[in-house]
């Protein structure tokens, strides 16, 4: 059974892309995406994976953060933690909480990602370029690519850069790795 939040996000997709006057195939041509998938998505068939969420901010030019805050109620200023949005990637290992969600007006977002041992999640391109982006390992070990440079970060290590092109998320295990995400918009 498909969660509401899913079928939010699935509502939202379609939305964008026939405001903007696309059809699926001008999506599909955008994001590399098969139109076949990018119709089951907007039909609510299939969840979407980090990976297509990525190609689909990438297309519009949103965060994926902004894309789910779409689909979410207004956030209040304090977020408890049981009423953080969380969202499962299940097949690539990939648990993401917005800690404290985006908000209109406001540049900054606190995101908290799990990897398990093993995940590897990939974003061919920046959703905004030029977006900051602070990345504090909490526990386990990190291998984040950076536009192709390799960084390899342990619990309590920071990595502070803008995102100007591919992104590569890898936990080489053999735990799993819990990581903050702050995210600035320019």
């Amino acid at each position: 059974m498909r969660d509401a939040l899913d079928e939010r996000l699935a509502s939202r997709v379609a939305e964008l892309r026939v405001a903007r006057g696309w059809s699926l195939d001008d999506l599909a041509g955008r994001t590399g995406v098969s139109r076949s998938t990018l119709s089951r998505l907007e039909r609510g068939e299939i969840s979407p994976t980090a990976s297509l969420l990525g190609k689909l901010c990438t297309a519009y030019g949103w965060t994926m953060s902004r894309l789910l805050a779409e689909v979410e109620a207004e956030p209040p200023a304090v977020v408890r933690a049981v009423d953080q949005a969380v969202w499962r990637d299940e097949s690539a290992g990939f648990t993401r909480r917005s800690v404290s969600p985006p908000h209109a007006g406001l540049r900054g977002e606190l995101i908290e990602g799990v990897l398990e041992p093993g995940a590897d999640i990939s974003y061919d391109a920046p959703p905004v370029t030029g977006m900051e982006q602070h990345v504090w390992v909490l526990d386990g070990r990190l291998e984040l690519t950076d536009d192709r440079t390799p960084h390899h970060l342990g619990a309590g290590d920071c990595l502070r850069f803008r995102l100007w092109g591919p992104t590569r998320f890898h936990n080489p295990g053999p735990g799993p790795v819990r990581y903050a995400v702050f995210v600035v918009l320019p």
